[in-house]
């Protein structure tokens, strides 16, 4: 949909809704009975005009903490995405429900800029969305200064920090709002923040007499599960076959390269697989993007560079094929699985090598030593969470400072605990391998020394004749490889900086080498392939595991996807998966039934009412 399409019918339809109350906006506009937790409290600190930063993970209702308020707040509420490709979904689902929103961006031509500029002149307009770049430019401002601004909401707000993992230099100077418009409440909102993280946006923000409002970190209805890689493509193929067939999901690669094989392995097995990053040309990723956002069943293969501000609700795994950098890029990844708090998976496998070329990145980079530090220390904290043997869960949330005080019951280290075992001897064995081999050679090399291989490499360099050749025949080349994987992660070896892959003591293996220290190792668990989408914690099980009406399931599928068709919008848009179960179960027989199916607000029930009745109707 265009921004200027049935403009001014929708202007025309929709009066001025300043004045009513949060929790009549929420029912009547939004179709929800109440708010969720802390939501109500972040709708009226804002609604009363105060600033806010709002913690709250993925699919935890951020957008309604603005949203709603726009709409009680008279005049435009000017909302900051960094995301210029999503806008368009945005304001579509908001038109859905009969509010007044637009979209400025470099997308538009001239004629439809002008138009949304007058509507928020006019003060024809509920929410308008800008990208910072855009917001930040003379005209733009001049022109905000001319109109009545209800709120400024930054959406995203994390990308201001020079630590995160989405780092935006437009973002900086969004500090601006706060001295061009003074009475103006702001309120930023992010997914994913830790303490350091928070501060800086409060201070880069000019948001440090603001109120935070910090959500539980927790997402109950992910299960998260990470196994060592052995080979990744079957691995995966096992995962969607086992729990996910038929699924949306997202996978994620550290390398183009990756993506576009990944993709097409995918295809060659039947499944709708789409590559995303930024070396395909833009028509392709957005096409990409839209076939994700409509179609059932897509799995999109991506770098990094997909996902944010996605708000597709049914997305029901996402996989990593290589490691991420940190523990807040893994969260923000992770969390776009589920946001309708139906039994998702985050499953990862990982091994050595990702080890190794994270931190060799790591080194390389232009940044000084501070910078460095920093890194090193959230790629450590990465790592713990992939060796850790108690919940992951736990460990996850106490990163962010949140507190799960029992074991969650729904990750891989609680469904299958794993074992340790005494590794003292197997890491001795492995450190003086690289010792007496020369700090020169990497794990594949070192395996074979250790179990006696009479390779040619071996007997070139004479490494037949070393004390630790043939010392390690009681392990199998995978357990090594788990051994040396720990080593590396725990920082008793490190990876050649220079990049050749060979793995160097560190001073912290030397009391190991004395023998003045036991390590314990863990035993890499058999993940049973049952243990999915069955064991979802303070959760049901996934909607279309619940269904007994096939028929009538399809029935209104095809109703929302036609409806969608129509309007050029994602199904999601018209109603979630959710809304339809509960009209399944329900079976309303009139409008009055239907409003109160979740999710069915007025206007919803004014546009389609009639239709889903009848679809509805014709199940019996």
């Amino acid at each position: 949909m265009h921004p200027d399409q049935d403009f001014d019918q929708l202007l025309a339809e929709r009066p001025t809704t300043s004045g009513r109350s949060p929790e009549a906006v929420l029912h009547e506009v939004f179709g929800y009975e109440s708010f969720r937790p802390l939501q109500g409290e972040v709708i009226h600190e804002v609604v009363r005009g105060g600033d806010a930063l709002v913690l709250m993970p993925t699919g935890g209702g951020k957008s309604l903490c603005y949203q709603v308020p726009a709409l009680v707040r008279s005049g435009t509420a000017i909302v900051i995405s960094p995301l210029i490709a999503l806008m368009q979904d945005q304001v579509a689902a908001l038109r859905e429900l009969g509010v007044r929103a637009a979209f400025l961006n470099s997308t538009m031509d001239f004629e439809q800029a002008r138009a949304t500029e007058y509507a928020l002149s006019t003060g024809e307009l509920d929410l308008l969305y800008c990208a910072p770049e855009r917001l930040i430019q003379p005209r733009t401002l001049e022109l905000l200064h001319g109109a009545s601004i209800s709120l400024f909401a930054i959406d995203e707000a994390h990308c201001v920090s020079q630590w995160g993992h989405d780092f935006r230099s437009d973002y900086l100077q969004l500090a601006v709002l706060a001295s061009e418009f003074p009475e103006v409440p702001r309120i930023a909102l992010t997914a994913t923040a830790d303490e350091r993280t928070r501060k800086e946006i409060a201070e880069r923000l000019s948001l440090t007499e603001a109120r935070h409002f910090i959500s539980s970190f927790d997402r109950p209805n992910i299960q998260y599960r990470i196994a060592p890689k052995t080979n990744a493509n079957k691995q995966l193929l096992d995962f969607i076959k086992a729990e996910h067939e038929g699924d949306c999901g997202i996978v994620y690669c550290l390398s183009r390269n990756k993506v576009d094989a990944t993709a097409k392995m995918l295809m060659q097995n039947g499944y709708t697989a789409l590559p995303y990053h930024a070396g395909l040309p833009a028509a392709d990723r957005a096409n990409h993007q839209e076939r994700f956002l409509r179609e059932d069943g897509v799995i999109i293969v991506a770098t990094i560079a997909f996902g944010m501000g996605i708000d597709k609700p049914d997305v029901r795994f996402v996989a990593h094929l290589d490691l991420p950098k940190s523990l807040e890029a893994y969260y923000q990844e992770t969390g776009r699985a589920g946001r309708d708090g139906k039994p998702s998976t985050a499953w990862m496998v990982y091994g050595l090598q990702d080890v190794i070329k994270l931190r060799q990145m790591l080194e390389a980079s232009q940044g000084n030593d501070h910078f460095k530090r920093i890194e090193r220390q959230k790629l450590d904290a990465m790592l713990g969470l992939c060796e850790v043997t108690r919940c992951r869960r736990q460990v996850l949330l106490n990163y962010f400072g949140d507190k799960l005080d029992n074991p969650c019951g729904n990750c891989d280290t609680c469904l299958v605990p794993p074992e340790t075992w005494d590794g003292t001897v197997a890491v001795q064995k492995a450190l003086s391998c690289v010792f007496r081999t020369g700090q020169r050679f990497g794990v594949t090399y070192l395996i074979d020394v250790l179990r006696g291989s009479e390779n040619e490499r071996v007997l070139q360099f004479g490494h037949h004749q070393v004390s630790t050749y043939g010392i390690g025949t009681e392990l199998s080349v995978n357990e090594w490889k788990s051994v040396f994987r720990q080593l590396v992660a725990n920082g008793y070896l490190r990876a050649d900086p220079e990049g050749y892959g060979a793995l160097q003591l560190t001073e912290q293996c030397r009391p190991l080498l004395k023998g003045q220290q036991t390590v314990k190792l863990r035993k890499d668990p058999v993940v049973k392939k049952s243990a999915g989408r069955s064991s979802g914690r303070r959760t049901g099980s996934a909607i279309k595991d619940q269904i007994t009406d096939h028929a009538g399931w399809e029935a209104l599928r095809a109703c929302r996807k036609e409806l969608a068709d129509q309007q050029g919008v994602p199904p999601y848009v018209i109603f979630h998966d959710t809304t339809l179960f509960d009209m399944l179960e329900r079976k309303p027989k009139t409008l009055d039934e239907l409003a109160g199916v979740s999710g069915v607000g007025a206007a919803k029930l004014e546009k389609y009412g009639e239709i889903f009745l009848a679809t509805l109707a014709g199940l019996d």
